[in-house]
């Protein structure tokens, strides 16, 4: 509406020509749901924003202390017999370890590029340790009504009984389709197979986990990774339940560890340095959490987080061949995917697969394909709230498309989208005739058209070679 003026003078207007401007949003926080030693000052199923892990540590504390590991010692020998000393070994059986994993999760998120991220505690350790699904539910429930979160991760669903997995798996998936701004990174369930077990088949985990550990609805929502990995962490242990032998003088003996940190410095030395040689075997969800945050800042989420080193890992706990592989990255029944992690000569462990679990949809096969859409709709989604009973009609209209294009222009400008110019990398469309039909309009709907033309991963790169004659 034109300003009235009475007084005579000069006046100033300033007319704003230029469209409004779309914000990016962030594209790789994730929420961590699980159990922690403590949540004093933040209440359980509270989503709880943390950026380092000396921030985790003041608001939930430790690890749960190991209380069945075994470390023994074993008398080393020269050529001629001799007693020279004695090594000493860790072990802790699979079984008997803590199933409250959250804190060495957090841990490999950290390691592996991570930044910000959101912890859900939804209760304290339980001893024995046990994890139980209305838990993880409630933290998820939680979850849904915190806008900044990106990826869901839940460290400790692989404890879980293989029914159970399923049900908290999919529901996060049904989380993501309902808000449309997130993505799941899940590992894959072994069923019976013991995690880390180096006797276990990779085939068998991953038909088990395909055939009773996931449904078949919204998979282009998440990605599942395996196998587990050796990681370089230290276990914490309950001294006071760790079991040590040992020999002094050829004597065999035995002692809790906490005793020997003042009867004998040498052999709790010895102890603890067996303990910290042994490798924590973690699921790989966190670390690929923390491989997702550091591509997309480095690249851009439109690069696919695969062929990116795996850092403060010894190794993946199962060994298997580029056959095997053929059958876990491609699922001809239901396109049920698991991107594998590899060790290469030379390279070391490599995130070696790039496939959401919607394997054989052509849209969705890709997981940074899936991520990119989420974060431009998200983006555009947020910026268009300005717009939200403004006329409409074409001066509306035009503004909505020009920001619109502006933005996918940056986009395209940066590698996200394919085409040598704007009009083959996306297009925007908004106007009666074009999206709208006078009914819309008396319904105060205005309908924006956006297609975008992502780019896709060179998955496989394939060499033609042959043999070409001599020529005189």
């Amino acid at each position: 509406m034109a300003q009235v003026y009475k007084t005579p003078g000069v006046y100033i207007e300033e007319i704003p020509k230029f469209p409004p401007i779309i914000s990016a949003v962030e594209t790789a926080i994730p929420a961590f749901i699980g159990y922690t030693e403590t949540s004093v000052d933040v209440p359980v199923n509270k989503p709880f924003r943390i950026t380092s892990m000396v921030e985790y540590e003041q608001h939930f504390g430790k690890p749960q202390l190991e209380t069945a590991m075994k470390v023994a010692g074993v008398e080393v020998k020269d050529g001629a017999g001799n007693v020279t000393g004695q090594k000493f070994t860790a072990t802790l059986a699979a079984a008997d370890r803590s199933k409250h994993i959250m804190f060495y999760a957090v841990q490999m998120f950290f390691a592996n590029g991570g930044g910000p991220c959101y912890i859900v505690s939804v209760g304290l350790y339980k001893t024995p340790s046990a994890l139980l699904l209305a838990d993880l539910q409630a933290g998820l429930a939680a979850l849904e009504k915190v806008d900044e979160p990106t990826l869901i991760v839940v460290p400790e669903a692989q404890a879980l009984s293989i029914s159970d997995f399923k049900a908290i798996e999919e529901a996060a998936l049904a989380q993501c389709n309902l808000l449309k701004d997130r993505f799941v990174i899940m590992d894959v369930h072994g069923d019976a197979l013991s995690p880390g077990d180096p006797n276990a088949n990779i085939l068998t985990i991953v038909d088990t986990f395909r055939n009773s550990g996931i449904g078949i609805n919204n998979l282009k929502y998440g990605a599942a990774y395996a196998p587990n990995l050796d990681t370089i962490l230290d276990f914490v242990v309950d001294e006071t339940t760790t079991a040590v032998s040992y020999f002094i003088a050829g004597v065999p003996g035995g002692a809790m560890l906490n005793t020997l940190a003042t009867g004998n410095s040498l052999i709790y030395e010895s102890a603890k340095a067996a303990i910290r040689d042994l490798p924590c075997t973690l699921p790989p969800s966190s670390t690929m959490a923390g491989i997702y945050a550091a591509v997309d800042a480095d690249r851009g989420v439109w690069k696919a987080p695969a062929n990116v080193s795996v850092a403060a890992v010894v190794k993946p706990s199962i060994e298997f061949t580029n056959r095997d592989q053929e059958t876990i990255n491609d699922d001809a029944v239901a396109g049920k995917s698991v991107n594998a992690i590899r060790p290469f000569t030379g390279k070391g462990t490599l995130v070696w697969g790039a496939r959401t679990l919607a394997g054989n949809d052509a849209e969705w096969r890709y997981v940074n394909v899936r991520r990119l859409f989420i974060f431009i709709e998200e983006s555009v989604n947020k910026a268009c709230g300005s717009f939200v009973f403004e006329p409409n009609d074409a001066n509306t209209w035009v503004k909505v498309q020009a920001m619109i294009e502006n933005f996918l222009t940056v986009q395209w400008r940066q590698g996200a989208l394919q085409g040598a110019k704007p009009d083959q990398a996306f297009f925007v469309s908004v106007g009666l005739g074009k999206t709208m039909t006078a009914q819309d309009l008396l319904e105060g709907r205005m309908i924006v058209e956006v297609g975008l033309a992502a780019v896709r991963p060179a998955e496989f790169i394939i060499l033609r070679f042959s043999h070409k004659l001599a020529q005189a």
